[in-house]
């Protein structure tokens, strides 16, 4: 014998599915966003807004004089969680140590910004740069120059985000 209780409950399961209140519900819901203003942007001429710190395209700096910052120390390589650095040094003309071979594969990059945290000359960075692809196969391996070049074309942001975050650095 059902008790009092799960009458009630099988009565109001019964009045649920036989006024279609579930459905009317939903159809409510669809009605009301039907006549909301949309939310959806006209990419590329609109976009979403980012953070200032946002972790996009890497780079490599120059000094101010043209030279590269990179010491070849390593220490982005050694704590990269993805392994995407590469990094072989030489004695360059003037004695002092220098990157010869410095090379990101993209593909393997997480944009966590260990490498930027690590690097004690500010050589490596990540970009504010959110669109940036690939052509060809093997373009995702960023080599020391096209780092640099991205450096050369984003060093005033750049630059300019050194120096609004100096006080948390």
């Amino acid at each position: 014998m059902a008790t009092q209780e799960d009458q009630k409950a099988l009565l109001k399961k019964w009045f649920i599915c036989w006024t279609l209140a579930e459905i009317r519900s939903g159809l409510h819901l669809t009605l009301l966003q039907l006549v909301r203003p949309s939310v959806t942007l006209r990419f590329p001429k609109e976009q979403t807004p980012r953070s200032r710190r946002y972790r996009g395209a890497l780079a490599l700096r120059r000094y101010p004089n043209g030279e590269e910052r990179c010491i070849a120390c390593k220490l982005c390589e050694a704590v990269c969680p993805a392994l995407a650095i590469t990094i072989e040094a030489a004695p360059s003309a003037s004695g002092q140590r220098q990157t010869t071979r410095f090379d990101i594969d993209a593909f393997k990059c997480v944009h966590c910004g260990l490498c930027e945290e690590a690097c004690p000359v500010d050589s490596i960075v990540l970009t504010r740069e959110v669109h940036y692809h690939f052509d060809r196969r093997g373009d995702n391996i960023l080599t020391k120059e096209a780092l640099l070049a991205t450096g050369d074309r984003y060093e005033a942001q750049l630059a300019q985000d050194r120096d609004d975050e100096e006080d948390y650095r």
